[in-house]
């Protein structure tokens, strides 16, 4: 089989379709003025988490299909919804369908000195039916520190997502938590579990039946009725960890109450993923509700280095959905963003070369500038400047008597045109009238 750099293999023909196209199903576009908006979200991230020493990671799309496999098996995501394909040089690969173990993979194979703390935004990819704020491509943002089993580090991860939510305005987040325990804890226990599931097996859903034998777990989160009513009956894990494990948990509780962070122990909380060890949280959205109320989540990991090849290494990360934290905001009413404004707009009557060198002369001094293309008369070029929002037009005219052009500088929020000589001219005035335009902003919003 040729290796991941080997890009020799069969040109598979493909049919060509007419247009027009449309995004595949499950994706959506995201236009302006609604992008200014995810922009101004990661922006908002990264400020937050880099006070707290994390920085970027840029990881691939794709992965081989097995980094991804090693995360749970027996779980849906890799089940039914991967979206894995072999390329042209046979080579099994998958798209990422979450964050964490590209950048476990990356931790192996660069090793970094721990303890290695980096933030992410990334589009993932799930095939699954579409739902609200859900899609086959979604986008997350997260962090992962891999290199300590530190249970404060644990509350760090979880504190810095709360407090990102609180910074956003989002008042109706509640957070649940839980221990998976030890590896020897869960392995222990899904002993107990099975057990027990099978034991009233013809009580579950078919779909959760299938479950019992090899992934006992993943019927503690089923969404289907006639399981949960024999879950609730279902022995627990918290009840059953060992010393370290409950001395973990322990700490982690104390923290979180440290630092002021409500929170209820949710003993059916597993996530969606096999490599969870002890801490295990999610954050849910009383204002969105239902099914789809989580908006983020995450836990340890201490055995997931390990199995992607390195060394035994303890690791903890969340990752939360850019849809689903907009759409919390939405249903809370916070979050706003105002529309982005060039500084200036420049209407050219004089044929576009004036406006040209103005547009660079401004920018390159800092101040934003717009301009219209291919010329038109000023009724059109005047539309285009108030679509565009700036706070200020220039407005290049010829002169009708002599050489040269009359040049004048009108604020969109009212008052009389101010004629400046030159293009030197009225960059200082711009200068002048954007300070004070900004101050006025500031002294406004205080």
């Amino acid at each position: 089989m040729p290796t991941l750099d080997d890009d020799s293999g069969p040109i598979v023909a493909r049919t060509t379709r007419s247009g027009p196209f449309q995004a595949p199903k499950g994706t959506r576009d995201v236009l302006p003025p609604e992008s200014t908006r995810w922009e101004a979200l990661i922006a908002r991230f990264a400020t937050h988490v880099e006070a707290a020493g994390f920085r970027l990671i840029l990881s691939p799309m794709f992965e081989d299909f097995d980094v991804f496999s090693r995360v749970g098996e027996g779980t849906d995501v890799v089940r039914k919804e991967m979206y894995d394909f072999v390329d042209k040089g046979d080579r099994h690969l998958a798209l990422r369908p979450e964050g964490t173990a590209s950048v476990v993979r990356a931790y192996v194979q660069h090793r970094p000195l721990p303890p290695w703390k980096v933030w992410y935004a990334a589009p993932s990819f799930r095939y699954e039916k579409g739902q609200a704020n859900r899609y086959r491509q979604h986008h997350q943002l997260g962090v992962e520190t891999i290199g300590s089993d530190d249970p404060d580090l644990d509350v760090e991860i979880i504190a810095l997502l709360a407090d990102f939510y609180r910074g956003l305005g989002l008042a109706e987040v509640k957070l649940a938590i839980n221990s998976i325990g030890t590896p020897a804890d869960r392995s222990s226990y899904v002993e107990r579990l099975r057990t027990f599931l099978a034991g009233r097996i013809n009580e579950l859903d078919p779909d959760d039946q299938s479950k019992v034998s090899e992934h006992p777990m993943r019927v503690l989160d089923t969404k289907r009725i006639a399981s949960q009513v024999v879950v609730a009956d279902a022995p627990l894990l918290v009840d059953h960890l060992s010393g370290p494990a409950a001395l973990h948990f322990e700490r982690v509780q104390q923290g979180l109450g440290a630092l002021g962070i409500e929170y209820r122990v949710d003993p059916r909380l597993v996530r969606g993923l096999d490599y969870y060890t002890h801490t295990a949280f999610e954050f849910q959205s009383a204002a969105i509700g239902g099914a789809q109320s989580a908006i983020g989540g995450g836990g340890r990991y201490d055995g997931l280095v390990e199995s992607l090849g390195g060394q035994s290494t303890p690791g903890i990360g969340f990752g939360t959905g850019i849809e689903r934290i907009l759409a919390a905001c939405d249903a809370e009413g916070v979050f706003d963003v105002p529309e982005p404004r060039v500084n200036v707009f420049v209407i050219d009557l004089t044929g576009g070369q004036a406006a040209r060198d103005l547009t660079f002369d401004l920018r390159r001094q800092g101040i934003s500038a717009d301009r219209a293309f291919g010329g038109g008369a000023f009724k059109s070029q005047e539309k285009q400047a108030r679509r565009s929002n700036a706070l200020m037009t220039v407005t290049i005219r010829p002169r009708d008597d002599r050489e040269g052009q009359d040049i004048s500088v009108r604020q969109t929020d009212g008052g009389s045109d101010v004629m400046a000589n030159s293009s030197t001219d009225v960059v200082g005035l711009i200068q002048q009238l954007v300070a004070e335009t900004s101050s006025k902003i500031v002294e406004e919003t205080q």
